[in-house]
């Protein structure tokens, strides 16, 4: 019972930005196949990013925010860089994370293990699931072996 056909590009780039943050890369993926005239889709998403509805910045930000207090800052990097964002956006959010990945796999290794691993086989296994989650591997060393982070590596 639509009314006046199907939705206007527009309408549809609205409506999965209503859901989440997009990057201009996902919402060109998701919605050239309904463009019309070629051009018409860059103008639509030209418009949104003048208006503000459009922003690759809170896109990144919404991604570290949900991302990273599980994952690691290569799991994160990745993300960020399948969603076809501005390599400087994603350096700079990446440095940010950096300065708390051996913070937040420790919180991630106390929820998941919360005890240090006694067999080789044990800590092999911890260590896998860790660098499984995109966190370096000095980070994932220090962080199994329970050493509380005084050498400053990485």
């Amino acid at each position: 019972m639509a009314l006046g056909g199907p939705p206007s590009l527009k309408g549809r780039a609205l409506r999965l930005l209503s859901a989440r943050e997009h990057s201009r890369a996902e919402l060109l993926a998701k919605l050239r196949e309904h463009e019309q005239a070629p051009g018409e889709l860059a103008a639509v998403l030209d418009e949104l990013q003048a208006k503000g509805l459009l922003n690759e910045a809170r896109v990144v930000q919404s991604v570290v925010h949900r991302r990273a207090a599980r994952l690691g800052t290569q799991r994160v990097r990745a993300e960020l860089q399948a969603k076809g964002l501005p390599a400087s956006l994603i350096d700079e959010a990446v440095g940010e994370l950096q300065q708390t990945e051996e913070a937040r796999a420790r919180a991630v290794w106390q929820r998941k293990f919360g005890t240090v691993a006694v067999d080789p086989r044990e800590q092999a296994r911890q260590m896998r699931f860790l660098a499984g989650r995109g966190f370096s591997a000095a980070v994932v060393r220090r962080v199994v072996r329970g050493a509380e982070g005084e050498d400053g590596g990485e």
